[in-house]
């Protein structure tokens, strides 16, 4: 190594720490955190299922290799265990509380919250209830405005038929088979209402923090909850069918028909999935796909669903998350 290069190195490890020591404080980062694995966020990340969702059955997790791979690259991560099937309010308080264990057990101070499709909104409630608890929340597909399939489910169910008594009964047996303590007030009815667009409106209006400015527009990256700082992003994907091999496809492929043309993913509208900040809402995914599911078969051109979190994470690092 020449005089010269040596000097160049240097300069730009000076410069680094000089950028560093005069960054913003809620980004600063110390030199050791930049030269740190990828994902190594300062805070834990905190991952919420959807709908009809789950953390673990039968040894296959909801966000599908993801979890180890973060941790892989340096990142303390916790699965929410949340209701399939319940009100916003409902899971969010289940969430809150996982939380408030966590911290207590492991001396965790602030989490960074990313809920997927009905996971959103869920993890909105905690950062509006506990907000000294939470860094940033990030939401994958999330149902911020209501999905079009609740509606049209609703539309044309009959309360208290056949059809909402056994997929009550399947919801209940999904949450049974992962373990969560409140798997019998799963209530199919009661999840469309909250994924509807009024029941989204409703749940909007005392949980604004983060909303979009302009129709399917861009809210705040940054915006306080009882004056607690905190961090607001969004992601979606707008395709449906992605992968021949993938037997959710064809389902994901009917359900697209209720949003009659309008950007979808399957089950959530390109509009409905904006909060905080839109980083982007077209990738080549189905809803299945964002969180690398069925077993991770996704579009042979689409990015790489666990490289995407794997990203996000290193995208809250260098913010100081």
């Amino acid at each position: 190594m020449t005089l010269t290069s040596l000097r160049r190195i240097c300069a730009a490890v000076a410069l680094t720490a000089a950028a560093v020591a005069t960054a913003p404080a809620h980004a600063q980062l110390s030199l050791s955190s930049l030269f740190s694995p990828a994902s190594k966020t300062k805070y834990p990340i905190v991952l919420v299922h959807g709908f009809i969702g789950f953390d673990n059955v039968l040894g296959i997790q909801y966000f599908y290799q993801i979890p180890k791979a973060l941790r892989d690259d340096g990142a303390t991560v916790y699965i929410a265990s949340v209701n399939p099937s319940q009100t916003t309010e409902f899971r969010g308080e289940e969430l809150v509380q996982q939380m408030k264990q966590w911290a207590a057990k492991d001396g965790v101070k602030k989490f960074n919250l990313i809920g997927h499709s009905h996971g959103g909104p869920t993890v909105r409630y905690a950062a509006g209830t506990v907000p000294t608890m939470v860094a940033s929340v990030s939401t994958m597909a999330a149902t911020h405005f209501g999905s079009k399939v609740a509606d049209d489910i609703l539309a044309n169910t009959t309360p208290d038929g056949t059809f909402d008594k056994v997929a009550t009964a399947g919801l209940q047996l999904i949450g049974w088979l992962t373990g969560n303590t409140t798997y019998k007030q799963a209530d199919l009815l009661t999840a469309l209402n909250a994924l509807s667009t009024p029941g989204a409106q409703a749940f909007n209006a005392k949980f604004p923090v983060g909303a979009p400015t302009t129709t399917c527009g861009n809210g705040p990256e940054v915006a306080s909850v009882n004056g607690n700082s905190m961090r607001w992003y969004s992601f979606s994907g707008t395709s449906v069918k992605t992968n021949g091999w993938d037997i959710s496809d064809a389902i994901l492929a009917y359900t697209a028909d209720y949003f009659k043309g309008e950007a979808n993913d399957g089950l959530v509208g390109r509009c409905s999935s904006h909060w905080g900040k839109v980083i982007k809402d077209n990738y080549a995914w189905n809803h299945l796909d964002e969180v690398n599911q069925v077993l991770g078969i996704v579009g042979k051109d689409a990015p790489d669903p666990v490289a995407f979190y794997k990203q996000h994470a290193n995208r809250l690092k260098l913010s100081g998350l």
